[in-house]
């Protein structure tokens, strides 16, 4: 019974596969728009509950999704989820730890529909292509906002919000602070490039499969431009990996050295044209003095944010301070207390790097847990054949250059940036397990 087809089953049973590859990419597209994109998260999360209740798991479930996907989607959230159970259980606020365990179970069934959204060929193409265009549009839009000094598309976005009631989406204030370009999620939301970069395998694997080697380089060099317009030093190494990982067998050793060089010449010549990108140039090359205040200086106040994580660990080691608990204990470990931050007033807000985060906020126990994600993660990489690697690789590449270590880092345990990384882990695990094409689609032609 768990290994009937799909067309052996009720229409109505195969309901939430028709929906999901749209539910997905509207969720993406609407992260300018964090409050909508929360509500399209949860009313996603619900309808998936309510439906596979009604299917009860049965054979309509594995239809949906294979049981090793099933698997390896709760696994993946579990590994996310638990270390927050854990660093919850001494926390300062139970009711304010608790609630924040309690609603990041809508994580789950909202990861089950997003793995369903890519476990056909059908439905994998749809969502694929889908966020490919959506990177594409944001692209264009940046684009346009580098040559006319206006996002098209937070323009409008500001507009409609004047209409509701009477105010924009940002203040002047705000605006005039912003120091990079921002794209469609405006000046006061200044995490438009380590987005784009997290997404581009998405675009770039697209072009590359339409166009070959010339789509994947129209579709790499504006981006990059974008990216590097963004301003986000974590951005720029995040989409270097992903050309790197992308393009070398497009392009070959020869071809990918060119490219390299190519880009390096770029960027001076954009550093040339940008007060923004020269300062953050000039900003990463204090770290070359090789004191510490230099290498701080350079990574923006973030050795003062790291030496206060250590602080963190040191003083709660097995469970950490709590999710999201980083800004209520940083007085607590301030390196510098009194002194000036180069964020600004008031404390660090996360600890700016993944490892650091995981082990200041949830402890040793919440790093083992992680790490136990990714070797399941690993191991499902590793045993699937070349066909499930291929289907799943720009997933794949999304999600490892989104949590590479040697990097600095949105906060993970965000409901933004929690909600991100959750979906592309569930985009490689739907992808890379999905279920076997059904004859007639395994027969059709390649185009």
């Amino acid at each position: 019974m768990a290994n009937l087809p799909v067309e052996s089953l009720p229409p109505s049973s195969t309901l939430p596969g028709k929906w999901a590859p749209a539910w997905v990419i509207a969720f993406v597209a609407l992260w300018p728009a964090p409050g909508i994109a929360e509500a399209v998260l949860g009313l996603g999360a619900l309808a998936t509950v309510l439906r596979l209740l009604h299917l009860r798991f049965r054979a309509g479930g594995a239809a949906l999704l294979s049981v090793p996907a099933w698997a390896l989607t709760s696994t993946l959230f579990l590994a996310y989820w638990l270390p927050q159970v854990v660093s919850a259980l001494d926390a300062d606020d139970p009711a304010r730890a608790w609630g924040r365990v309690a609603a990041g179970l809508r994580h789950l069934p909202f990861m089950w529909l997003v793995a369903i959204a890519v476990a056909t060929g059908a439905r994998r193409r749809v969502t694929f292509t889908g966020l490919g265009v959506v990177v594409a549009l944001w692209v264009v839009d940046a684009l346009a906002q580098a040559a006319l000094g206006t996002s098209p598309l937070f323009w409008s976005m500001d507009q409609l919000k004047w209409l509701i009631n009477g105010h924009g989406l940002c203040s002047a204030g705000q605006a005039a602070l912003a120091d990079r370009l921002s794209g469609v999620f405006g000046p006061c939301n200044l995490k438009f490039g380590q987005v784009l970069a997290s997404l581009t395998p998405f675009l770039l694997f697209a072009a590359a499969a339409r166009w070959g080697r010339w789509g994947w380089l129209l579709a790499a060099v504006p981006t990059g431009v974008v990216i590097v317009l963004a301003g986000s030093r974590a951005s720029w190494i995040t989409y270097a990996l992903v050309v790197l990982f992308s393009g070398w067998r497009l392009l070959g050793r020869k071809g990918m050295a060119l490219l390299l060089l190519s880009a390096v010449i770029g960027a001076v010549a954009l550093a040339g044209l940008s007060t923004q990108v020269r300062e953050r140039v000039a900003r990463t090359t204090l770290a070359l003095t090789g004191d510490a205040a230099g290498v701080d200086a350079a990574l923006s106040g973030r050795g003062q944010i790291w030496s206060a994580a250590l602080c963190m660990v040191r003083a709660h080691p097995f469970n950490g301070v709590g999710a999201r608990e980083f800004r209520n204990a940083y007085p607590q470990c301030d390196p510098a207390p009194g002194q000036y931050a180069a964020w600004g007033a008031g404390p660090a807000l996360h600890a700016h790097q993944l490892v650091l985060e995981i082990l200041a906020e949830t402890g040793m126990l919440g790093l083992l847990l992680w790490l136990a994600g990714a070797a399941m993660a690993w191991r499902a990489w590793r045993y699937a054949d070349e066909e499930a690697r291929a289907r799943a690789r720009p997933a794949t590449l999304a999600l490892a250059v989104t949590v590479f270590p040697f990097n600095t880092h949105l906060a993970f345990y965000s409901a933004f940036w929690g909600g991100a990384t959750l979906l592309l882990a569930a985009l490689f695990a739907g992808a890379l397990l999905a279920n076997p094409a059904p004859p007639q689609e395994s027969a059709q032609p390649r185009s």
